[in-house]
């Protein structure tokens, strides 16, 4: 684990508390919390876990942390994610990683959204850097990609080897190429209004606040 994702997965250690239910998240700073959070679990803190992804669930199980499904609470108490991108709304893009359907469910379903980013996720603008995940039911994969073009966007079917990449859910993801965003939430809009899209990885005003890992330090920010 390097240093700032151990500092931001020690700060976020610290929301934590006994008897909680924790979304775990996905991608490597959330990596480097389930750690840590396994870490706290061994020396005696009781809390269950709700992880966003299989790798995530593997990583959760070598460290003993106890795992329940959405079933077993109306809400969870916090979850703890990263982020491919955090504008200074707070706003997200997230699935470079693949597991943004889970993640947008736990986030959903939670009364806290804390983001841990290194310093170089942060953007003026969503869309800075490019590229808007999107996941799809497979059948409808060349009318989404029809209907994508027609937004503008430039979707790419993500591929793993020669074959179409399959997240945790079974289905297809598209990254599709966008210049940054004016109206994010009309896009999203847009883009879950095409049948066979399942979710995007626009995160629009769902995180509480987002520890920033920069030097030898954390910054926090919170949403106002």
């Amino acid at each position: 684990m390097n240093a700032v994702l151990e500092a931001i997965a020690q700060r976020a250690l610290e929301m934590v508390t006994a008897g909680q239910i924790v979304g775990l998240g996905s991608g490597r700073a959330a990596a480097a919390f389930v750690r840590a959070l396994g870490k706290r679990v061994g020396e005696g803190l009781s809390i269950r876990g709700i992880p966003t992804s299989e790798s995530t669930a593997a990583i959760a199980r070598e460290h003993r942390i106890p795992l329940v499904g959405l079933d077993a609470a109306e809400a969870i108490d916090i979850t703890i994610d990263g982020a491919d991108e955090v504008d200074p709304q707070l706003n997200l893009i997230k699935g470079y990683g693949h597991a943004l359907v889970r993640e947008k469910i736990v986030a959903a379903a939670s009364k806290r959204l804390v983001i841990l980013v290194g310093e170089e996720k942060l953007v003026p603008v969503l869309g800075a850097r490019g590229i808007l995940p999107v996941e799809i039911v497979p059948f409808a994969a060349p009318f989404c990609i029809r209907r994508l073009t027609g937004l503008g966007c430039a979707p790419q079917l993500r591929l793993d080897g020669e074959r179409p990449k399959v997240s945790d859910n079974g289905n297809y993801i598209l990254d599709c190429g966008i210049a940054p965003l004016r109206s994010p939430a009309e896009l999203d809009e847009s883009i879950r209004a095409i049948p066979g899209v399942v979710g995007t990885g626009l995160f629009l005003g769902m995180a509480e606040r987002v520890l920033v890992g920069e030097g030898g330090g954390v910054r926090e920010l919170t949403r106002r």
